[in-house]
């Protein structure tokens, strides 16, 4: 189903105007228009999911295929020399857009881009306590 008022859904749908790199069925393949680096790509389904946590499986999954496949045609043919593939849920987590899409970053030696986070240092029971709690 789709969102009249989420301009992703309407992107997908083909209502605005983009940059469609890719176009199936279910999913678009736009280029991002704030790229972090040249090509900078989001996969967007055609249905309105807000998340991670409202998206079926069967359409994460596929919307992850289509990102490896993009990654794949990205070093072929911009010669890229890796690949973020990024995907945000909640405004905590850096998502603008409540709409359901996956970032698929083109990463070159010299783009000064950095997708990184301080790495924590838990203590054994700390870790013990989020197996138990995600049992």
């Amino acid at each position: 189903m789709k969102d009249n008022n989420c301009i992703f859904c309407k992107i997908a749908n083909g209502e605005i105007p983009s940059r469609t790199l890719y176009e199936d069925d279910r999913y678009r393949v736009i280029l991002d228009l704030g790229p972090a680096t040249k090509g900078h790509a989001l996969v967007l389904p055609k249905e309105h999911f807000a998340d991670v946590y409202e998206i079926p499986a069967d359409w994460a999954a596929g919307a992850m295929k289509i990102g490896q496949q993009m990654a794949i045609r990205m070093k072929e043919r911009l010669h890229c020399d890796g690949a973020n593939l990024v995907q945000n849920n909640g405004e905590t987590a850096g998502q603008t857009v409540p709409h359901f899409h996956l970032h698929v970053i083109p990463r070159y030696k010299s783009d000064g881009q950095r997708i990184l986070w301080k790495p924590g240092k838990p203590s054994d029971a700390e870790l013990d306590a989020i197996v138990k709690a995600m049992e």
